[in-house]
């Protein structure tokens, strides 16, 4: 079989002063794309050349319908591109009915994949101003600020629909739990925090049911979230795995009366110790753990028993803080040892804010909160790995 010959250089420019130009510039070292960029000139000469060809293909069409209309002269236009700013002039038609493909009407950008761009480095954590520069480093474009964020706008209807979408009626676990953020409100900077609905579903999928934001985290407000959640198809929720906020497991029993409450053993724990001298932590940590780890509620009670004895006042004062939590606090002894590894905290959920906090972590605020909001949306969308995976739950929720 005859091996198919590469095209030459001198296939692909035949213009020999064009050609040495770019020859000279590829081995000077010269950039390949933006200002005065190597191929720059040869795209903008393939674009000028492609309108030309619509054009011709237009006014054909034109006359075979019987229409009267020819050329009328060239415009002048800068378009955006990755490979930099070209300064096109696009040819006009007598009768204005010429809508060119390649570089629309009123579009100041070439459909190269831009916009996508944007996104994409607005999803990993960068802000406007350092789209804008990344930009003109990377592509030698020039985007105004205003630019960037109009392209960022056209997503929130999908946000505000992935927002509304209906959800499954039962959920086998629910992770609630809130996150802070720095954002500009009426000329001043300051705290949002970001509620987050995180859900295991009885077959094990795993979805983030939705992101609210209020100005202090409060369990008056989680009740409002959670109605939502009923109103948008979820008639059930089996465990609520929580924070020791006051008043949570009441707001979460108004909507779902019937559902276990789990009380964070992790958070709990790091609140018995904070007054703990340091010598002493480690000890105590690893006594608190044959509380939790017991094989039932009964044991895990007499193991409480034993560690007040052990530590005397310390241990009395933090036996009193698990003994007004109990019920909360041993909810997961009602269940198997899979699932307790998976209800005993809110890790799974401090999991996807850490997955936030490492894209976000170099903002010190947002200008609004609906550009907080764009900005986690792409954060979770683009790493739904990291964060939907499937959980293998087994019996009694499937």
């Amino acid at each position: 079989m005859k091996r198919k010959e590469k095209p030459r250089l001198e296939d692909l420019v035949p213009d020999e002063a064009y050609r040495r130009e770019i020859e000279e510039g590829l081995y000077s070292g010269k950039r390949w794309l933006g200002p005065g960029g190597v191929f720059t000139e040869l795209l903008q000469s393939f674009v000028d050349a492609a309108l030309e060809g619509e054009m011709d293909h237009h006014l054909e069409q034109e006359h075979s319908a019987g229409k009267k209309n020819r050329r009328n002269g060239y415009g002048k236009k800068d378009v955006k591109t990755e490979g930099g700013t070209l300064s096109l002039n696009p040819p006009r038609d007598r009768t204005g009915s010429f809508e060119p493909t390649i570089v629309e009407k009123r579009s100041r950008s070439l459909k190269t994949g831009l916009d996508e761009v944007i996104l994409s480095m607005y999803a990993k954590g960068n802000s406007v101003e350092d789209i804008h520069r990344l930009l003109f480093e990377i592509y030698g474009v020039e985007y105004s600020n205003s630019a960037i964020s109009l392209i960022t706008d056209p997503i929130w209807p999908d946000i505000v629909a992935w927002q509304q979408r209906a959800l499954r009626a039962c959920y086998a676990i629910m992770y609630l739990d809130g996150i802070h953020f720095r954002v500009k409100e009426d000329h001043k900077f300051v705290n949002k925090c970001v509620y987050t609905v995180y859900g295991i579903d009885c077959d094990g999928h795993r979805d983030i049911l939705g992101i609210y934001t209020s100005e202090n985290e409060s369990a008056h407000i989680w009740g409002q979230i959670l109605e939502d959640i009923s109103s948008r198809g979820v008639q059930d929720i089996l465990i609520n795995c929580i924070d020791g906020l006051t008043g949570f497991k009441e707001s979460i029993h108004q909507v779902y009366p019937l559902a276990t409450v789990q009380r964070c053993i992790v958070h709990k724990i790091r609140n018995s110790v904070r007054f703990v001298p340091d010598k002493n932590k480690k000890m105590i940590c690893a006594d608190l753990r044959t509380v939790y780890s017991s094989a039932t509620e009964s044991q895990a009670g007499q193991a409480l028993e034993s560690f007040k004895i052990k530590w005397g006042k310390e241990g009395e004062r933090i036996a009193k803080l698990w003994e007004n939590d109990w019920s909360e606090l041993m909810a997961f002894m009602e269940f198997g040892t899979h699932i307790r590894r998976m209800i005993y905290t809110t890790n799974p959920v401090e999991a996807v804010h850490r997955i936030i906090r490492k894209v976000t972590k170099s903002k010190g605020a947002w200008i609004s909160e609906k550009s907080l909001i764009k900005q986690l949306y792409l954060t979770l969308m683009n790493q739904q790995k990291s964060w939907n995976r499937k959980a293998s739950i087994g019996r009694p929720f499937n």
